[in-house]
């Protein structure tokens, strides 16, 4: 029973991982609709399952009865949870305003003021400060930094002999330093 909780919160964490890795992949993922409800389910797969299963695991192992496993689980998933709703809520309720922390857009405050907000207006304010920073010199600086850490590898890479090898990972860094 305990190698199977185990190998179940793996198992969430994996799948929660994964869905955060691919969906902030994707050309749109500023503007998801996602809502609070589907913003608990991903916490709970990638933070907060391992810790509820782990809770219930222990109980199981002690010989406490179902229920007792339960409210350890309840504990482990909830704590989690609000351990998540505190590291989201840190770059907003700091009291230092010279401390500007970086935030994500999937953070729990910013999908709540999604949702009250509507999407119509969400998505107005993303494509202004999209534009502001368009318009100013980070897009710019951003490129130079980008080419500089590629001339970087490039000049790691002379100092392997010259193959095939090389080669393919000098065009790797073409790849990624080109911009139209």
């Amino acid at each position: 029973q305990v190698v199977e909780l185990i190998s179940s919160a793996i198992g969430d964490l994996v799948q929660g991982i994964y869905y955060e890795n691919s969906k902030s992949s994707e050309e749109n993922c500023l503007t998801d609709d996602i809502g609070i409800s589907t913003w608990k389910e991903q916490v709970f797969l990638s933070h907060s399952a391992l810790l509820a299963k782990s809770c219930q695991a222990a109980m199981e192992l002690a010989k406490h009865s179902a229920e007792i496993q339960d409210m350890a689980f309840q504990y482990g998933k909830h704590m989690s949870m609000s351990h998540k709703l505190h590291s989201d809520l840190q770059p907003f309720v700091k009291e230092s305003s010279s401390d500007t922390m970086a935030f994500s857009l999937n953070s729990a405050p910013a999908v709540l003021h999604q949702e009250f907000l509507g999407r119509e207006a969400w998505i107005k304010q993303i494509r202004e400060l999209q534009e502001a920073i368009k318009a100013g010199k980070g897009v710019t600086s951003a490129i130079d930094l980008c080419r500089c850490h590629g001339n970087r590898a490039l000049a790691a890479l002379e100092r392997f002999p010259p193959s095939e090898a090389r080669a393919a990972l000098a065009n790797i860094v073409y790849a990624v330093t080109r911009f139209p």
